[in-house]
């Protein structure tokens, strides 16, 4: 029968033993495949499925400081669409013509 205790001594210890990583736990790759996961832009409740935890709460509770390099990005994508929405008032507002870059400049320097 193959149980967790075996499996670690018998087969995880030594092969991290051999990888130079001794005293590696099975608890630190799974932290490690989280943070991998967030990284790579992965949302909370994605996480959450992928470590079968019981709730996202539980998961930020435990990954929070991880998600905080989205916020930069989420402000980063919300601006783009803010000008994007200037750009294509200023484009309705020209009645079918294409806007010029001039009306453009204008429309997202009113949103700034």
């Amino acid at each position: 029968m193959l149980r967790n205790g075996n499996f670690r001594r018998d087969v995880f210890d030594h092969a991290a033993r051999a990888a130079g990583l001794d005293g590696l736990t099975p608890h630190e790759l799974r932290h490690t495949a989280a943070s991998l996961a967030v990284s790579a832009g992965a949302n909370v409740k994605a996480v959450q499925r992928m470590l079968g935890h019981a709730s996202a709460a539980m998961t930020l509770d435990v990954y929070a400081g991880l998600f905080d390099d989205d916020l930069d990005g989420l402000a980063d994508r919300m601006d783009e669409a803010r000008v994007y929405s200037a750009c294509t008032q200023a484009d309705e507002r020209a009645k079918g013509k294409k806007a010029t870059v001039s009306e453009i400049r204008s429309a997202a320097t009113e949103l700034a």
